[in-house]
Formats: structure tokens, C-alpha cells, sequence
């Protein structure tokens, strides 16, 4: 029994040297690291949606040196091609030994739409999943399948063929679905209602800086003849990289965070609210927001956004390297100044657009309009132009990096509109519409596919007046049906319920009310009809 005692007070007199070793090193994290962690969290975060970007977006330049380009003279004559120097007297030159896939127009298309049937299928799922576990493996895990993903792409490929490169990008699509839920969940968490505008541009705009490094860094890799697979191992091998950090520096909450100072963490906990208010658990008024044609007028008027955004995407390379005759290198860093003059315009249209509103130059309503319309029409015109410049390739490069310039001012527009309309429910109508609007991801370069099976210039022009199309009209409709009020299913409490609504409650408390209000009623009758008998 003795030694038993001497035992375990040894044992104790260990621990406790222990325990105040570990919190001694716990400080000294916490003393070290002096940068806030929510910045931390958000540069992290940035980088991780342009790791996304770089993994979605590396097949459209690689497959311009997978599939093999053979020109034969005495064969077809295209009246409108642009010229080229790969093509000498009366012989066939295969311009790349690594470009060893026979694929049409119409399967390339198949596949660089492939990602978007995962992506589309996952976001509500990542939402769920961020809630109930946290966003810091939701987003980790799912970027880190992708990374896998992209890195097995070669082998898969030369396996499988086109089918599996097919399933191996919807499963890329699927692992980068939760990104954008888990991101703006974690902001809710780390980031000052204060410091949400700064902290928003930081984090998103990864998303842009990874099309403008994905085309010029590919282009780079690539130039040389060099094989394509060497851009799925970059791309892949950086996500990877990226993942140990974000393991390592980021979690879901400030309170779980080991390392952050108590300073920053009373701050946090004091600033930042919580959803625990008092209509928190109500349903989502579903029904309700289906029956709103401003519903529908956001809905519509990102279909037609995205068609635009992801036909310059997915197709622009295509269309500078097979049309326009642009070498791979400068494929790869002129598709990428389009989305860096995007970036910075969208910021210019942002500052004009608050200054107008808070000057009173226009109301949020004449603005949402008017820098919707600016997105739209602007682009729309511009690839109209790019098609109709011919073979001159500056005017062509120059219209479309206008083009993309003028579709920054979609953030001031109808990309906001959701907080307008929905404060309370803008997750979920941000979902129904982002889920909606991905499917033109993978209709867009399929249709175009279709459109484009020789990849003339004037088959090219066509796909490109479709886009045209697309665009004016969903801005139309969004120009005729919008609103910047907030909506009365946004807040029953406050507005009331419209005289023509006959569907019932929406809201929880009144769904139970209404449902113990029936079975009184039917209970009175039953009671009425046992003692009429």
C-alpha cells in the first residue's frame, strides 16, 4: 500500500512539471505569435480559394497540349483561319509529341464541364457539414481530395482515357463544393462586423488571382514543348503544401484555437454575434422564396453571369491557342490578364458605387441595376467585338480583357442584392441560386463544344452571339424584377403576411399553433359527432 502511495506521488510530482512545461510553451506561442489570428485565418483563406481556383481551371489550359493537333495541307481550307507557322509546303506536322488524345471538340467540352456536375451537388451538403463539425476540416479535407485528385490526373488519364479523367473531375467538383459555405461560415466566427469589407476582399479576391497564376504559370510550365502533365503536379503539389498550413494555423472557431492571444479572444467573443438570437431556429420560408420573382430575377440574372463568366474560363485559352493562333506561353498570360483587370475594376466600381449611394446620387436600387447592367451588357458587347476583330490578335485580346474589366462591376450589383432583399435567410437563397446557377458550368462549354467542332473563327462567332444572348436577356429580366427591400418572408414578425397569401405559416411557432389549431378542430367534431349519436 506504501508503494502503492510513493507510486502515485511520484507520478503527480511528473505532471505537474509537465503541465506547466506545456502551458509555459503555450505562452510562448502566444507571446511569438504576434499577427491577429483572424488575419492569419484569412490570408490562409485566400490562398486556399486560389488553390481552388488553380486546381478547376488547370485542365482548360493543359488540354490545349493533350489533344493532338494535325494540320495537312491540300485538305480542309478554312477560308477565315488565322495564320500560322506550323504548317510548311505539303506535309502533316504534329505540333506537340505529348499531345497524344484524338478528342473532338464536342469531348472537350464533356470534360472541362465534368467539375461542375460535382461542385453543384455538394454545396448544401458542405453547409451541413461545416455546422455540424466545423469549417476548418470540411474545407481542409475536401481541398485535400481535390489535391490527390488532381495529382493522380495524369495516370488516371492515361488508364482510363476520357471516361475516368470525366469521373476524376466531378470528384474534383465535389471536393472543392464546400468551400464557399465553410469559408463563410468560419467568417462569421473570426471576423468584426467592422472588418468583414476588408477581410471579404482579401479572401475572394484568391479567386481571381488564381485565373490570371493558373494561365501564366501553366503557360510557363508548358512552353518548350514540355509535357502537360507537369501542371497537375504543380497545382496539386501546392494544395498539398497549402493544407499542412492551413492544419496547422487555422481552426473552426476562436475558442478552439491554441495559440491565440486572450486579448484577441475576449475581443472575438465580444464582438462577434452569435446566432443564438430568438428566430434562430425558424425554417426556412421556402415556399415563400420560390413564389418571389425577385427570387427568380437573382436567379435568372446569375445564370446568365456565369454563362458569360464561365465561357471566358473554360474556353478563352481554347479560343487563343486554336483560333487565334497564340503560342502556349502567351496563351497562358494573356487568359490571365482579363480576370487581373476583373480584380482591380471590381474594387473601382465598389468605390463609386458606395461613394453614389452615400452621396445620394442614386438609390441602392438604381445602383444595383445599373452596375448589373454595366456586368452584362459590357462583356456582352465586347466578345461580340473580340469575334468580329478577326485575326488582328491585339484588338481581339483587348476587347476581351475589357470585357472582363467591366464584369467586376457584378460585385456592386446583383451579387450583393441577396443581403438586400434576405438578411436573415441569405445563405440559403445564396445556395439555391449558386446551385442553380453552376449548371451553366456544365452546359456552357458543351454547348460550345457542339458549336465549335472544327474551332473556326466563325464557328467560334456563333457560340459567342449565344453568349451575347444569354446575357442581355437575363439582365432584362433582372432589370424589370428586382428589388432592394427587404422582403416581408425575411421577417414575417416584422411585416406581416401579404393579403393574397393563402399558403399557411411560414414561420415555426405559427406551423405548430396551426397545427394544434387543427387537431382542436378535429377533435371538437369527433367529440360533436359522439354526442349527436
Amino acid at each position: 500500500m506504501a508503494s502503492r502511495r510513493a507510486s502515485f506521488s511520484n507520478s503527480q510530482t511528473n505532471i505537474g512539471p509537465k503541465m506547466e512545461s506545456d502551458k509555459g510553451i503555450l505562452s510562448t506561442l502566444q507571446a511569438c505569435c504576434i499577427i491577429p489570428k483572424r488575419y492569419i485565418f484569412s490570408i490562409m483563406a485566400m490562398f486556399g480559394i486560389l488553390n481552388v481556383f488553380t486546381m478547376r481551371v488547370s485542365l482548360n489550359i493543359a488540354i490545349t497540349q493533350m489533344v493532338r493537333h494535325v494540320k495537312t495541307v491540300g485538305g480542309h481550307f478554312d477560308p477565315d483561319a488565322c495564320p500560322s507557322d506550323d504548317v510548311e509546303g505539303n506535309r502533316t506536322i504534329v505540333l506537340n509529341p505529348h499531345a497524344v488524345f484524338d478528342w473532338d471538340e464536342r469531348t472537350q467540352g464533356h470534360l472541362l464541364s465534368g467539375f461542375y456536375y460535382g461542385y453543384a451537388t455538394t454545396q448544401f451538403l458542405g453547409g451541413y457539414l461545416v455546422e455540424r463539425y466545423g469549417g476548418k476540416w470540411t474545407i481542409g479535407l475536401g481541398l485535400l481530395s481535390t489535391s490527390i485528385f488532381t495529382l493522380l490526373t495524369p495516370v488516371v488519364l492515361k488508364v482510363g482515357g476520357e471516361t475516368w479523367l470525366f469521373i476524376l473531375r466531378v470528384l474534383q467538383g465535389m471536393g472543392e463544393g464546400p468551400t464557399m459555405p465553410g469559408l463563410t461560415f468560419m467568417m462569421s466566427r473570426w471576423i468584426p462586423p467592422e472588418e468583414r469589407g476588408i477581410h471579404s476582399a482579401l479572401i475572394f479576391g484568391g479567386g481571381q488571382m488564381g485565373n490570371v497564376l493558373c494561365p501564366l504559370l501553366s503557360g510557363i510550365l508548358l512552353s518548350g514543348g514540355r509535357d502537360w502533365a507537369y501542371v497537375f503536379y504543380f497545382f496539386g503539389s501546392s494544395a498539398l503544401i497549402w493544407f499542412v498550413f492551413w492544419i496547422i494555423l487555422c481552426y473552426s472557431e476562436p475558442n478552439t484555437h491554441p495559440f491565440i492571444s486572450k486579448a484577441e479572444l475576449n475581443h472575438l467573443n465580444k464582438v462577434v454575434i452569435r446566432s443564438e438570437h430568438k428566430h434562430c431556429k425558424d425554417t426556412v420560408p421556402w415556399k415563400a422564396i420560390l413564389r418571389s420573382p425577385t427570387t427568380w430575377a437573382l436567379l435568372v440574372s446569375h445564370v446568365g453571369h456565369d454563362w458569360g463568366l464561365y465561357t471566358m474560363i473554360t474556353d478563352l485559352p481554347k479560343y487563343s491557342y486554336d483560333v487565334l493562333k497564340f503560342n502556349i506561353t502567351d496563351t497562358g498570360l494573356l487568359s490571365g490578364l482579363p480576370y487581373a483587370a476583373m480584380t482591380l475594376c471590381s474594387f473601382l466600381f465598389g468605390y463609386i458605387s458606395d461613394l453614389c449611394i452615400e452621396k445620394g446620387y442614386h438609390s441602392v436600387k438604381t445602383g444595383r441595376i445599373l452596375y448589373t447592367t454595366i456586368a452584362a451588357a459590357g462583356p456582352a458587347i465586347c466578345i461580340i467585338l473580340a469575334s468580329y476583330s478577326g485575326c488582328d490578335r491585339n484588338a481581339a485580346m483587348i476587347y476581351f480583357i475589357i470585357s472582363m474589366g467591366l464584369m467586376g462591376a457584378y460585385y456592386s450589383g446583383m451579387k450583393i442584392n441577396t443581403l438586400d432583399i434576405a438578411p436573415n435567410f441569405a445563405g440559403s437563397l445564396t445556395s439555391l441560386i449558386n446551385t442553380s446557377s453552376t449548371f451553366t458550368g456544365i452546359i456552357s462549354p458543351f454547348l460550345i463544344g457542339l458549336l465549335t467542332p472544327d474551332s473556326t473563327l466563325v464557328q467560334w462567332r456563333t457560340a459567342f452571339w449565344v453568349c451575347f444572348a444569354m446575357l442581355m436577356s437575363t439582365n432584362l429580366i433582372y432589370c424589370l424584377f428586382t428589388e432592394t427591400e427587404q422582403q416581408w418572408w425575411d421577417d414575417v414578425r416584422k411585416f406581416g403576411y401579404p393579403e393574397d397569401w393563402k399558403l399557411g405559416p411560414i414561420v415555426k411557432d405559427e406551423i405548430k399553433n396551426s397545427e394544434e389549431e387543427q387537431l382542436n378542430k378535429y377533435r371538437d367534431k369527433e367529440l360533436d359527432s359522439i354526442i349527436s349519436k
